[in-house]
C-alpha cells in the first residue's frame, strides 16, 4: 500500500473508533468494548474486500455481510457511514428515543444492514442458508458472518458450522472477533475456547488464526480461494484503541463520560 493510500486507511479507522465513542456518550449506550474491537475487520471488508455499491445496496449479486454480535452495531453504522450508504448526519440517530439506528440491528430500519439481530447465535445458520441459496441458484456473491467469540458457545453456532462443509459451501466465511471478554468474564474462563482452531478443523472448515487488527493480514485471510468454508480466527483486544477500556469488561457495559470522551479522543489522534 501507498504512504497516501496507508494515511487514508488510518484515517477511516480512527474515524470510525471516533464514531463508534461518540455515539456511546450521547445516547449513554454499552457495549464500546465489543465494537473498538470489531473496527479492522470492519473496514478490511467493506473498503478493501466484499463487492459492494452503497448506490445499489441490494445489488443481487453483491457479497453480503452479516454482524452476529450484533450488540456491536455502532461498529457497523460507523463503517456503513464512511462507506457512503447513508449520511453521517444519521449517527446522531443511534439508540435513541425515534431514532432510525437500533441498539440491535434492524434490516428494515437501516440502509446497508442485512439481517436483524439481538439474540446471539443466528448469524451463522443465516448465513450459510444465504451461502447455499447463491450456489443453487449459480449466484457468486458470498456471505461473511461476524462472531464474538463468547456467542460460539451457542448450539447453535456449532450446528451451523458442522453442516457448511457438508455442502461445501466455498463462498462462507465465518470470522470470530476472539477479544477474550464475553459477558460475565474471560472467554476462556467460562466455556474454554483455547482449541477453537482445531475444533473447526476437525469439523472440515479451512481456518487461518490471524491478528484481527492487521488489515493485510485480514485481506489476505478473506481473499484466498477454497473449496469449502473458511473461518477466520481474529485475535483482538476488547476496547481497542483507548488505553483505559481495552481489556475491561466494564466497558461492555459502560458509555463514556465526557472526560472519558475527551481522553480517547486524544489518545487516537496521538497514534496518528
Amino acid at each position: 500500500m501507498s504512504a497516501i493510500g496507508a494515511d487514508y486507511q488510518e484515517l477511516i479507522i480512527r474515524n470510525i473508533r471516533k464514531s463508534i465513542l461518540r455515539m456511546a456518550h450521547y445516547s449513554k449506550a454499552s457495549h464500546v468494548g465489543s465494537s473498538l474491537s470489531s473496527v479492522e475487520i470492519l473496514y478490511t471488508l467493506y473498503f478493501r474486500v466484499m463487492n459492494i455499491r452503497p448506490d445499489a445496496p441490494d445489488l443481487p449479486d453483491r457479497d453480503r455481510f452479516i454482524l452476529s454480535k450484533a450488540h456491536a452495531s455502532s461498529a457497523l453504522y460507523s463503517t456503513l457511514a464512511e462507506r457512503g450508504f447513508f449520511d453521517k448526519e444519521l449517527l446522531n440517530h443511534y439508540y435513541v428515543d425515534g431514532g432510525i439506528l437500533p441498539g440491535h440491528l434492524d434490516k428494515h430500519a437501516t440502509p446497508g444492514v442485512e439481517t436483524s439481530g439481538g439474540s446471539l447465535g443466528h448469524g451463522l445458520p443465516i448465513g450459510l442458508g444465504m451461502a447455499l441459496s447463491n450456489i443453487v441458484r449459480g449466484k457468486p456473491g458470498r456471505v461473511f458472518v461476524l462472531m464474538g467469540d463468547g456467542e460460539c458457545n451457542e448450539g447453535s453456532v456449532m450446528e451451523a458450522a458442522m453442516v457448511a462443509p457438508t455442502h461445501k459451501l466455498r463462498n462462507l466465511v465465518a470470522i470470530i472477533d476472539f477479544n477474550n471478554f464475553q459477558s460475565f468474564g474471560k472467554t476462556n474462563e467460562v466455556v474454554d475456547q483455547s482449541n477453537v482452531v482445531n475444533i473447526w478443523k476437525a469439523m472440515g472448515w479451512e481456518v487461518f488464526d490471524v491478528d484481527g487488527h492487521d488489515v493485510e493480514a485480514l485481506d489476505r485471510a478473506f481473499n484466498v480461494s477454497q473449496d469449502r468454508p473458511r473461518l477466520v480466527v481474529a485475535r483482538t483486544v476488547k476496547g481497542k484503541g483507548v488505553s483505559f477500556m481495552e481489556n475491561r469488561l466494564e466497558w461492555h457495559y459502560r458509555s463514556p463520560t465526557d472526560e472519558q470522551l475527551a481522553q480517547a479522543f486524544k489518545e487516537l489522534e496521538e497514534k496518528r
